[in-house]
């Protein structure tokens, strides 16, 4: 199986911190604006914007982690259950700006659940999206980012994978790999 880097360390790095300063320049001071992590990998992406967002403007952003797993369209196609990851959200997100954060855009189909599961909490003002990698041309659902860190053209036999120290890794890095066939 081979492995291609698309983003190492550095340049992650450089992305949260463009991530940040755009997010500072189109939200001032986030009084009306809320992140969203959506699980199971948004969330360390948003810990990692949010610690960035307050270093740099030294305003706390209130945040929080979104599970569609039971608003998905293939949610009862699977072989097998799916397993819910935890929704950590203790505010409303009635009349606010709400940033969606994941790792990945690929098909669509994880943003538009998340968009329903998102309801529960309150009918935003806004929604927008930002993501690390933008999978382009693979949509099933005419979703695109606010924000992304890189574009890359896959094809459907390969896999976009992202790899954090958070999660045992040596180091943060984004690989396309070929995917494993069952």
């Amino acid at each position: 199986m081979q492995k291609r880097l698309v983003l190492d360390e550095g340049q992650i790095e450089i992305i949260l911190r463009r991530f940040c300063h755009q997010l500072i320049e189109n939200h001032d001071d986030f009084d009306n604006t809320v992140l969203l992590g959506l699980q199971p990998r948004g969330p360390i992406l948003l810990d990692k914007i949010v610690k960035l967002l307050e270093e740099i403007s030294g305003v706390k952003v209130p945040s929080g982690y979104l599970d569609a797993t039971f608003h998905r369209d293939d949610f009862r196609r699977r072989d097998f259950p799916l397993k819910a990851n935890e929704t950590k959200i203790n505010f409303l997100v009635e009349g606010k700006k709400v940033i969606l954060v994941d790792d990945v855009l690929y098909k669509g189909r994880s943003v538009r659940a998340a968009m329903d599961a998102m309801i529960a909490f309150g009918r935003p003002q806004k929604v927008e999206l930002m993501v690390l990698v933008d999978r382009k041309l693979t949509r099933d659902y005419p979703i695109m980012p606010d924000y992304y860190g890189i574009r890359v053209h896959t094809l459907e036999s390969q896999y976009v994978l992202v790899e954090w120290a958070e999660k045992g890794n040596e180091k943060d890095a984004i690989w396309i790999t070929e995917k494993v066939k069952p």
